[in-house]
């Protein structure tokens, strides 16, 4: 099986889905890449102060996500496109990438609008049919967590209209997002 380039120790601790063999594209082609993954996920923990600190920007889970994989190179990245209709340039908007390494893209949706998932989906499409990235990563919180936050009294600020993966995984399955690249 595919998945098993993940440790087996990971893959009890975390739920890892793909789709068009991400994960083989991710370990065979961008071993660099994927051994931070895996050293990111080996290191994260869920701590009690990071879901009680009180809401506005960035959580402390995905800015710790993002702290380690920027220490190890990678960027927060934004893609100037173009095109050109006689001799005109048009822009074409994209959404920045939380972080990027050699066409890998990670997007960490902790504690956001589920909005934010056909967006990064929508981005993940363009930038592979642009040949810019390879693979797609998607890091966001399983929706059994509801019941821990509920017993630590923030149940309303992690509410079901909030990214966690009951709202992810239609998104990726009903291709609301169109054919997105390879992703874990």
């Amino acid at each position: 099986m595919a998945l098993d380039v993940f440790p087996k120790s990971l893959r009890e601790r975390y739920r890892i889905e793909e789709r068009g063999h991400a994960a083989a594209i991710l370990s065979a082609d961008f071993p660099n890449e994927f051994n931070d993954l895996l050293n990111c996920l080996r290191g994260f923990r869920l701590k009690r102060s990071h879901i009680l600190t009180p809401g506005g920007g960035k959580s402390p889970i995905s800015t710790g996500i993002d702290a380690f994989l920027q220490g190890r190179g990678w960027t927060e990245k934004s893609f100037d496109i173009k095109i050109t209709v006689d001799n005109q340039a048009v822009p074409i908007p994209t959404h920045k990438i939380d972080n990027f390494k050699n066409q890998v893209g990670v997007e960490v949706e902790w504690n956001n609008k589920t909005e934010f998932y056909d967006r990064d989906l929508n981005n993940f499409r363009l930038l592979k049919d642009l040949r810019v990235l390879a693979v797609g990563v998607m890091i966001t919180r399983m929706s059994e967590l509801q019941d821990l936050f509920d017993r630590l009294g923030k149940g309303k600020s992690y509410g079901a209209s909030t990214t966690h993966w009951k709202k992810l995984i239609p998104d990726v399955d009903g291709r609301g997002a169109r054919r997105c690249p390879p992703g874990t």
